[in-house]
């Protein structure tokens, strides 16, 4: 069951709590850390996109279309919608020889609140592009186009796409593809339902592919791990928790956000894999928790930790910026 993992205060009296739950696995698989109910199924949302793009890389995806570690990274992204993110779709649109129209995610406002601003200003509609699943739905066009399948109707379950990446997804999280239950995503691609502590084991193989026993997959795993790192503003964007924390560890946690607050992050040194979810989705508690679960395993140094907690003060502000509350975690 999900135990209170923070308290919101107010004037020094708890207002609210937000309960998780939390699994910390190592690459041979042991559970070695545990908050709440670490077996907890769960959808996986976007912290899968990883796995997702597997296929494509194992492939030969990047030597086909000549993809650049920037667009395999923008391929894993649950992107800001900035003007980096829409110039690497319309990048990688163009190489894989199809247009705009061919992305079903939908047209979405874009995360970044300044570009949204921008598009209003210039009067110009939101699109696809500005979709923070676009770059999965570019990954997902591209293995079609490699092989050689109708691009109409990707997004289903039954599409070869979907079978591939559901079966990739499954071996990634050691689990077997019937085991792994499905629902629809936001942007309308199949999701994935398993425990977060297979969701954790799969983070810490990613974290360590040599050690992860991919049977022949390590390269490619360790190719977009590599890319990750390598950009995080492409992974997420300008402020967003996954860029800074990979940016102030120097790529040595690496870190996806998924919807409905579940969250995971790898440990490359340590071989660790770490899987979240907050019980009420409550987006606004991602960070604080991320923050404290690291610092309760010691996975980032004091100074990385107070780098952490400039860029994201854990108090409560008014409307005229009057400090007037806390978040405090209870582990």
């Amino acid at each position: 069951m999900s135990e209170v993992l923070l308290h919101y205060t107010r004037d020094g009296k708890v207002e609210s709590r937000h309960r998780a739950d939390v699994a910390v696995v190592d690459v041979t698989g042991k559970m070695v850390w545990e908050f709440g109910d670490g077996n907890r199924s769960m959808f996986w949302r976007s912290a899968a996109k990883p796995f997702q793009v597997l296929p494509l890389i194992e492939k030969g995806g990047i030597d086909k279309f000549t993809l650049t570690d920037e667009e395999v990274a923008f391929m894993v992204s649950s992107h800001s919608g900035e003007a980096e993110h829409v110039h690497l779709a319309h990048s990688v649109l163009q190489k894989i020889g199809l247009s705009v129209d061919a992305l079903a995610c939908g047209a979405a406002k874009p995360m970044s609140s300044k570009m949204a601003k921008e598009l209003v200003v210039q009067q110009l509609p939101y699109q696809a592009v500005h979709n923070a699943c676009s770059g999965k739905h570019s990954g997902m066009l591209a293995l079609a186009q490699m092989l050689q399948v109708d691009t109409t109707g990707y997004t289903e379950l039954a599409h070869p796409v979907q079978q591939i990446m559901y079966q990739v997804v499954a071996d990634s999280a050691n689990l077997r593809k019937e085991d792994v239950d499905t629902g629809i995503d936001g942007c309308g691609v199949p999701v994935f339902y398993l425990p977060l502590y297979n969701m954790a084991w799969a983070y810490a193989r990613l974290a360590k592919p040599e050690e992860g026993q991919w049977d022949g997959r390590e390269a490619s795993i360790r190719l977009i791990r590599d890319a990750m790192l390598a950009h995080p503003q492409v992974v997420a964007g300008r402020k967003r928790f996954d860029t800074v924390l990979m940016n102030v560890t120097k790529g040595r946690i690496l870190a996806k956000i998924g919807a409905e607050s579940v969250y995971c992050l790898a440990s490359v040194p340590d071989g660790l894999g770490i899987s979240f979810k907050i019980d009420d989705g409550g987006f606004r508690a991602i960070t604080p928790a991320g923050i404290a679960i690291l610092k309760k395993l010691d996975l980032v140094s004091s100074s990385e930790y107070q780098q952490l907690i400039e860029s994201f003060p854990p108090v409560l502000k008014n409307h005229r910026g009057d400090v007037i509350g806390t978040v405090e975690a209870v582990i």
